[in-house]
């Protein structure tokens, strides 16, 4: 069973909301999933609120085999840096 991280769409027309989920690699877009990592507005203003994503769930299935799709990639890196600049910005 090979593993891929993707996009799921939901919401409404014009009006998408993508959950981030671990489905099967053959599996339809769609269809059933494994685990949910988070989800991503991309029609949000607010650029904190725009992504929601558990960095360390998706490290953890990118450690046991599961292959990111470009888009969800660019998602999880973008995650990450902001992870890392959010404790910096507490300690200030």
């Amino acid at each position: 069973m090979a593993l891929k991280i993707k996009l799921q769409r939901a919401g409404a027309t014009h009006n998408p909301v993508y959950r981030v989920v671990v489905a099967e690699q053959r599996g339809r877009r769609d269809g059933r999933f494994v685990e949910k990592l988070g989800t991503y507005l991309p029609k949000q203003k607010d650029a904190a609120k725009q992504l929601d994503l558990n960095v360390a769930r998706a490290e953890y299935w990118m450690s046991v085999g599961a292959k990111p799709t470009d888009t969800s990639a660019s998602l999880i890196k973008r995650a990450r840096k902001e992870a890392a600049a959010a404790p910096a910005a507490a300690e200030a």
